[in-house]
């Protein structure tokens, strides 16, 4: 092994122990969970070690950064998260490698998405994201819709072509009454997607948690969560 390649699979293996620990801890099946690891700001080389490694799910929040790392792990069976805020001078790019788009956060960006997604052929997951640090019809400091906004976005999502609607995605928020409060974030999320599933019961996909607080998440029910540095290391800075 190389000394990258060891150091990777000593961090996935203590990620991994964190999650099952945290699925024990909460009475959930392991295969509940699905790791996603954010690969923003690291190179393809560490992608492909990634792969060998075991990850299929990798994420990443801005398109320059991903679109050629996509492009030269290509021959990967590999599965692409966007995570970030997407401007729609970017979905053009995005939809040809991204297979969920996690940030879906306001009607032009359905239409946007749906009309890149017709064009390209493919079928483009989508999560609605939710901001608890958002007033009623605003959205939040990081992106993301109001819950109260949940509804119209999901019921734009299901009706566009070539759009599936997979679910829900928070990020813990820095203001606002959930602010420092993980847990109670990511419990309201759960409610607020048993609430979607009642009338979309498909969309059962809940992308909650990171490295800080991935057990938070765990156990109140996330589906996937989105782990950067706890597998690839401190981030180094940019610019």
């Amino acid at each position: 092994m190389t000394d990258r390649k060891t150091e990777l699979a000593e961090n996935l293996a203590q990620v991994e122990e964190r999650i099952s620990a945290a699925c024990a801890a909460a009475g959930r099946k392991r295969s509940e969970v699905t790791l996603i690891v954010v690969t923003k700001t690291y190179p393809a080389s560490d992608v492909r070690i990634l792969h060998e490694l075991g990850v299929r799910d990798v994420a990443e929040n801005r398109d320059q950064d991903a679109a050629p790392k996509a492009a030269a792990c290509a021959d990967l069976d590999l599965r692409w998260h966007f995570v970030g805020q997407l401007q729609t001078n970017k979905v053009r790019s995005v939809t040809s490698y991204a297979d969920v788009v996690q940030s879906v956060d306001r009607l032009k960006l359905v239409t946007a998405l749906s009309a890149s997604a017709g064009k390209t052929g493919r079928e483009l997951g989508c999560l609605v994201q939710v901001a608890l640090d958002a007033e009623s019809g605003a959205r939040g400091e990081r992106g993301g819709v109001a819950p109260d906004g949940i509804e119209e976005l999901a019921a734009a999502v299901a009706a566009a072509p070539g759009l599936r609607l997979d679910g829900l995605m928070t990020v813990a928020p820095l203001a606002g009454p959930y602010a420092g409060r993980q847990r109670a974030a990511f419990d309201r999320l759960m409610d607020l997607s048993t609430l979607l599933r009642t009338t979309r019961p498909a969309a059962n996909m809940v992308s909650a948690g990171m490295s800080a607080d991935l057990e938070d998440a765990v156990a109140a029910g996330a589906t996937h969560v989105r782990i950067g540095t706890a597998v690839l290391g401190v981030r180094p800075r940019l610019g």
